[in-house]
């Protein structure tokens, strides 16, 4: 789990980075189809922050009783109107802003009700700048804006990608046993990913001699992950290409999917 300091800095960042698209936005924009296939992007603002609204003023007790989710309800009413949405959602990071301010290193470990299963307060969090990151790319792709992909909240991002990445290679690419496989990310985030299948698939140290390697950039790599992007437009484009056994390497690069 990452610091408090890392935490509270990502979802800082997160939050000021909705707060611009929510002042920038045009009308036609905010009707506009985003990533997510039955949102448009006024759905996504209103998700990302009714889940910010529930949170505000609270500190999980025990890791089975969930923040108040009524207040979701409460937070969207009259969100249709961008204006009166952009207003709700300044008001809701200001109070979630108040509460970073007032964590202490100690509540992160706090046991916590977390969409995923039970956890830690901490890991909640980690998980939140996860969907905000996704969820800003959601926005910005589609409308070809450009975001700042390095940072804490998108080394965050990433590290749940990381998180599962033996789960993605055995269940969702199915490598077989014995074979393994090289992912290099060449930026912003520059990362090596080396995962092996002795028995089960598992991230290990180093591979000298992977099967296939697959080479993309950071950002790529956890937007087909999130299931947001298409995979074969990656390829045709070239921002995703693989060296080593050609089949392994396609379907890898087809099948990185774990989540939406």
């Amino acid at each position: 789990m990452r610091s408090l300091d890392d935490i509270r800095t990502a979802l800082q960042e997160c939050y000021s980075s909705i707060e611009g698209l929510c002042a920038d936005l045009t009308d036609a924009e905010w009707t506009a189809q985003s990533l997510c296939p039955e949102w448009k992007m006024r759905d996504v603002v209103q998700h990302v922050t009714s889940i910010e609204a529930v949170m505000a003023g609270w500190l999980p007790q025990d890791d089975t009783t969930p923040p108040p989710l009524e207040r979701a309800a409460d937070f969207l009413a009259g969100t249709d109107d961008p204006a009166i949405l952009a207003q709700k959602v300044h008001a809701v990071y200001d109070r979630r802003r108040q509460d970073l301010d007032a964590l202490t290193a100690a509540d992160l470990d706090r046991p916590s009700w977390m969409p995923v299963g039970p956890g830690r307060y901490g890991r909640f969090l980690e998980i939140r700048v996860f969907d905000f990151w996704v969820h800003e790319r959601d926005i910005t792709i589609p409308l070809g804006r450009r975001t700042d992909d390095a940072g804490i909240a998108a080394e965050i991002a990433l590290a749940e990608v990381e998180g599962s990445i033996g789960y993605i290679v055995g269940k969702k690419v199915g490598l077989p046993e014995g074979r393994s496989i090289a992912f290099r990310l060449t930026g912003p985030i520059e990362r090596d990913i080396d995962v092996a299948v002795n028995g089960r698939a598992a991230r290990v140290d180093h591979l000298d001699d992977p099967d296939v390697t697959l080479t993309t950039d950071s950002t790529t790599f956890v937007m087909l992950a999130s299931g947001r992007i298409d995979p074969q437009a990656q390829i045709d484009s070239g921002a995703v290409s693989w060296t080593g056994d050609a089949e392994l390497g396609e379907r890898a690069a087809r099948n990185l999917r774990f989540t939406m």
